[in-house]
């Protein structure tokens, strides 16, 4: 590790003299780009990007085609498939001879922050010069949405990560979703309250006696999902409270309290899945399809998946958006904040200022007007078509997805979307739901899930993160499943304050008011 840090420090140091001479911007001397392209002609990038199995890189996807005309020179695309990206990245970043020009990751790997802190990757904020329609797009973000580039900061401050915009309409939207036709047919209003659902949940558990009406897995993500239910931003671990400006851990809260009773009262009940905590993916969809579970809080894209499924044999199946129930006086009608987009481009730091320059000079073009429109619709007449003066993806064949038919939105294919493209990707049936499931969405993002740590404070904080989260989450379930009586809970609490919660608060507090 030692030989690379060396390696990149001196890199860092050849970049700093390269800036403090002439520019190098587009327009520097000796630089000829063609009129309408992103890169001189003679430029050669190596681009490493994941690909997904569900929609794997194809080097004949009209995107590409579309990039690699519009950015101009030549861009070399090596695709690593997601199940093999842990392991090759370490190794790409080993040594100067085997970095690409850029990565184009799904996810942050658990190194990038030490990578980052060793000077692999270069900062957007430091060659501003050479990101004219970056800096043009995101000054004209709204305030409200500039959340979306703070979730990139590194540990300095800096975005190493290049924001993604246009698809928080799109994905990992998580709403809560309900059988409007199962509630229509028996007259049942939905719940406002979490008293009003378990009323409901009672009478169509009468309707339904093999049925969980609150069909739920993935336990702890959910209770994180719905925590604003009791409390504006709440979650079972570490959390921002943005009223009061301060670092919390939910477990030791009231609020966390009483949603334990509520879930417990709910399993006890058998109103929903007693194994919500391991349940599998395909069991779950199981219940759903077959008239065994009723309202869930879940991923927007639920709608169309579910319904492509079962409207062939039950064409009455609607699933649908409602407003969140809420609980006691703090609750809010609100799930928190999911609808994060984990994609984008890291400019590797090479050495070579050259393939540095023209590294920035693509992430740039992906946040102009002709970048967008390339990477959110294509070609009109190949890829869309302009329908009453909306565009609308040409699919010829029943089935057909402007992703698995053109690849766009495919990792390293955008980061800069027209949210109207984004809204395209979905039947029209869920793409109506989308401003609603917005509205109920809490605004503010959680800072500890994107929040960057040094080497030395990951390496601090990771034996008491560990004990504390085992310890919570096994207790938690516990609890739920009436393994513990809950005349146990002030024990619970107590032996958690005894693992040093306060001083896990401390490294949030301090990593955060680095970066905000």
């Amino acid at each position: 590790m030692k030989k690379i840090t060396t390696f990149f420090l001196a890199a860092i140091m050849m970049l700093a003299l390269c800036a403090c001479g002439e520019s190098n911007g587009a327009d520097a001397p000796g630089v000829k780009i063609e009129a309408g392209k992103a890169l001189p002609a003679d430029a050669v990038l190596d681009v490493m990007i994941a690909s997904h199995p569900s929609w794997p890189y194809e080097e004949d996807f009209e995107v590409w085609k579309y990039i690699k005309d519009g950015v101009g020179g030549t861009i070399n695309i090596t695709a690593v498939p997601t199940s093999d990206f842990k392991t090759k990245f370490p190794l790409v970043m080993a040594s100067p001879d085997t970095l690409p020009d850029l990565i184009g990751f799904q996810n942050q790997p658990a190194t990038y922050s030490g990578f980052c802190e060793q000077g692999a990757f270069v900062a957007l904020d430091d060659r501003l010069d050479l990101l004219p329609d970056y800096v043009e797009f995101w000054n004209n973000v709204p305030e409200n949405e500039q959340w979306l580039r703070d979730t990139r900061k590194g540990v300095d401050g800096k975005v190493y990560f290049a924001p993604i915009y246009g698809m928080s309409r799109s994905t990992n939207v998580r709403t809560w979703l309900y059988r409007k036709d199962v509630f229509e047919k028996h007259n049942l209003k939905t719940p406002e309250t979490m008293d009003e659902l378990y009323d409901v949940c009672v009478k169509l558990k009468a309707l339904y006696p093999e049925s969980y009406p609150f069909c739920v897995r993935q336990g702890f993500d959910n209770i994180d999902l719905i925590g604003s239910s009791w409390k504006p931003g709440l979650c079972l671990g570490v959390y921002y409270d943005f009223e009061n400006e301060k670092w919390c851990y939910g477990a030791t809260e009231d609020e966390i309290y009483d949603m334990v009773v509520f879930l417990n009262k709910m399993v006890a009940n058998k109103l929903m899945p007693a194994d919500f905590f391991t349940i599998n993916t395909s069991t779950w969809q199981e219940l759903v399809t077959t008239d065994k579970g009723f309202v869930m809080p879940e991923y927007q894209t639920r709608i169309d998946f579910f319904q492509n499924i079962v409207r062939e044999k039950n064409p009455e199946f609607t699933l649908t958006a409602m407003k969140p129930p809420v609980a006691g006086e703090n609750g809010i009608p609100m799930v928190n904040k999911y609808n994060v987009d984990t994609m984008g481009y890291s400019i590797c730091n090479t050495g070579d200022e050259k393939s540095i320059e023209n590294a920035f000079r693509y992430v740039n073009w992906m946040y102009s007007d002709a970048g967008e429109l390339a990477v959110s619709w294509g070609k009109e007449g190949e890829t869309y078509e302009v329908v009453d003066g909306k565009k609308k993806f040409i699919l010829p064949a029943e089935g057909d997805s402007a992703r698995s038919l053109y690849g766009f939105t495919t990792i390293g294919t955008y980061l800069r979307i027209d949210p109207a493209a984004a809204d395209a990707f979905a039947s029209e049936e869920q793409a109506a739901t989308t401003d609603m499931v917005l509205e109920y969405t809490y605004p503010n993002l959680n800072p500890g899930r994107w929040l960057s740590f040094t080497a030395q404070e990951s390496k601090e904080m990771a034996d008491f993160t560990t004990s504390i989260t085992t310890f919570v989450e096994e207790s938690i379930q516990k609890f739920v499943l009436g393994q513990k009586p809950l005349s146990e809970w002030d024990e619970f609490e107590k032996e958690l304050s005894e693992l040093d919660v306060d001083g896990l608060l401390k490294y949030y507090e301090t990593a955060y008011n680095r970066v905000k």
